[in-house]
């Protein structure tokens, strides 16, 4: 049975190298991975990866969200396979073509992960975007059509809301990964941000939810290694009543 704490990816969307690798040397023993996102990849490059791998058992999970021709996101994800990262992400998009791509350039050294509907955006912005009316009352519709997509392109999982990763889990199979973002504690409930489609660590998992990305409610905790501990009791909790 895995440890409460490798369910939880921990972010490091933070202004500076210092301050990320700063969380990283608190919380390498309380999340199971940090996610190393645009923000700081393009301020740290390759050295952070280097630094948290040297700074405990957390892997990395490298979120770029790759989105370009097959052949640019191949090559990309070839150069990412030489980091030694567990995860790394390539939007659906508008074709497999690019997500096969993903999948050949990581030589297998890589779990690809498929970005399906940032949980940042909701009906409205789907409407706003030209997509077909069927997708507007139920984003589960475009985000099981993509995370079926992901499948067939040989990516690992997808990411996903985690109020779609039990519908992904029911039919397309329980052996494909769902990482879900958009993790709010119920203690820290009423926080306002730019997250629309939510969930508590405990429902995320309790709907099939492999890891789950939370990072304000432990980053702007006053004590950010309480608050982690918090997560991981509740997942625990959550681990028992599916006993």
């Amino acid at each position: 049975m895995r440890d409460a704490k490798d369910y939880v990816i921990f972010p490091l969307d933070v202004a500076s190298e210092e301050e990320a690798k700063r969380y990283v040397e608190l919380l390498a023993d309380r999340v199971g991975l940090f996610k190393v996102g645009l923000e700081l990849f393009i301020r740290s490059g390759p050295e952070i990866v280097r630094f948290i791998k040297s700074a405990g058992s957390a892997g990395v999970f490298l979120d770029l969200k790759l989105h370009d021709i097959p052949a640019t996101v191949s090559r990309a994800m070839d150069g990412v396979a030489d980091l030694g990262v567990h995860f790394a992400t390539v939007h659906c998009g508008e074709t497999s073509k690019m997500l096969e791509a993903a999948v050949a350039g990581s030589r297998g050294e890589v779990h690809i992960l498929g970005v399906t509907v940032l949980t940042s955006v909701s009906a409205e912005d789907i409407e706003t975007a030209g997509y077909r009316a069927e997708f507007y009352p139920d984003l589960s519709g475009l985000v099981l059509k993509r995370a079926r997509m992901a499948r067939k392109a040989g990516c690992a999982g997808v990411v996903c809301s985690g109020l779609e990763a039990m519908v992904i889990k029911e039919q397309i199979g329980t052996d494909f990964i769902t990482v879900t973002p958009g993790i709010r504690p119920s203690w820290a409930a009423g926080r306002k941000d730019d997250q629309q489609r939510i969930t508590t660590p405990a429902q995320a998992v309790e709907n099939g939810s492999d890891y789950i990305v939370i990072g304000r409610p432990i980053r702007d905790a006053s004590d950010p290694r309480e608050a982690a501990g918090r997560v991981a009791d509740e997942i625990q909790a959550a681990l028992r009543n599916d006993e």
